[in-house]
């Protein structure tokens, strides 16, 4: 029988820092804790879902929060992590498996720093303040991309000169922890034709036919498919090479707005977060735009999906958007009623988990990204296991 690990779960998102401290034996994960970091502060509820004391962090940065959720476990005399998991957004080319960290796995993802300067940077430094903090502990990399990693060649291929293909420059496909949950949610009920819509500060929109990714809406880096909080998804590649030749931009101007300066904030002029842009609606132009042009372009995206696997059985929302935001689901599913994609009005007001019209084509369900919950399974099972260098190394296809 296996024996249950206590694994520290540190999710660094675009965002906001969510962790976890989890009871987990290869099945379902049992939450002694959850919590997130942002904005200066430390918020946690316990096991039965109690507050804990908030905690103001006294620096900014990975050391600061990692610190703070040391002493949040001692104050609240949780049992101390055994094992640490992270999630790790881009895993490059040649990680393709959740894998326990060491100092090749270290290299590999410093190497792929040049494929997510969004996210790559935080988790690094996350990992080695976590080595400071909990020394000793095994610590696992979770990957976003391995979901995606048996991506068909029609959808993997980026249509460049094929020569940067050996350098890695394909699609690699992104959010694959939240839709791991999603299908492992699923269970028997999971349908031959699947589309998930991750809709948060990050957006994506996944094709999955019988459990497997079988087209994603993010390419090489999480900038590109839909709008976004704060990046613009898919552009015109001709406006980078306007602002570089006409404007004087270089590497790291682009990097900023089209990451930074982007997306509903940038169309907006006023915020990245879809509830401000929702309570301005009414009043500013700029704000309507800016939800309706995201609302169409997640449509396109799960229109797009429904044609590579030619149909549709169940749309899934997901995420803090795809979630919490009936306007918004609303609007997308105006978009897809030529496909026969019917919401029930009453039902996705309330919140219900089944959200289709009695006459839909298709399912429609609310279901909640599960994230950390992977990360905890994949910890337990992977420091379950003697190390084995091959966990990393499977680079062939």
């Amino acid at each position: 029988m296996r024996v249950a690990v206590n694994v520290l779960t540190l999710n660094n998102g675009s965002s906001s820092l969510k962790f976890g401290l989890y009871r987990a034996s290869g099945g379902e994960p049992k939450a002694l804790m959850s919590g997130e970091a942002e904005a200066g502060k430390l918020r946690a509820t316990g096991e039965a879902g109690a507050a804990l004391p908030q905690i103001t962090l006294e620096g900014e940065g990975a050391d600061s929060v990692v610190g703070a959720i040391a002493k949040l476990i001692a104050d609240a005399r949780l049992p101390a992590p055994q094992a640490i998991g992270h999630r790790i957004v881009h895993g490059g080319p040649n990680l393709l498996q959740h894998c326990r960290i060491d100092d090749h796995v270290m290299r590999e993802l410093e190497a792929a720093r040049a494929f997510s300067p969004l996210h790559a940077p935080a988790a690094l430094a996350l990992i080695g303040m976590a080595q400071a903090a909990f020394p000793g502990l095994p610590q696992v990399a979770c990957l976003d991309t391995v979901f995606h990693a048996g991506l068909p060649d029609v959808a993997r291929t980026l249509p460049i000169a094929r020569e940067f293909a050996a350098d890695g420059v394909h699609r690699y496909g992104f959010h694959g922890l939240s839709c791991e949950s999603i299908v492992r949610q699923l269970g028997d009920a999971l349908p031959a034709r699947l589309v998930i819509a991750h809709l948060g500060s990050g957006a994506s929109v996944t094709a999955v036919r019988d459990g497997r990714s079988t087209d994603t809406s993010m390419g090489l880096t999480p900038s590109g498919g839909v709008i976004m909080g704060t990046r613009s998804g898919d552009l015109d590649p001709g406006v980078l090479i306007y602002l570089l030749r006409e404007r004087g931009y270089d590497a790291a101007r682009l990097e900023a707005l089209i990451d930074h300066r982007s997306g509903l904030l940038g169309i907006s002029g006023l915020s990245a977060d879809m509830r401000a842009l929702n309570a301005a609606a009414p009043t500013n132009a700029h704000a309507r735009l800016a939800t309706r042009m995201f609302c169409l372009s997640v449509a396109k995206a799960i229109a797009g999906m429904i044609v590579a696997l030619d149909g549709v059985d169940t749309l899934v929302f997901t995420g803090g958007i795809g979630e919490h935001d009936a306007a918004v689901r609303a609007a997308i599913g105006a978009h897809l009623r030529w496909l026969g994609i019917i919401l029930d009005e009453r039902h996705n007001r309330s919140a219900q988990t089944s959200i289709e019209g009695a006459v839909s084509r298709c399912r429609v369900l609310v279901l909640p990204s599960q994230e950390d919950e992977q990360i905890a399974r994949h910890t337990a099972n992977l420091i379950d296991l003697e190390p084995r260098t091959a966990d990393a190394r499977s680079a062939s296809r």
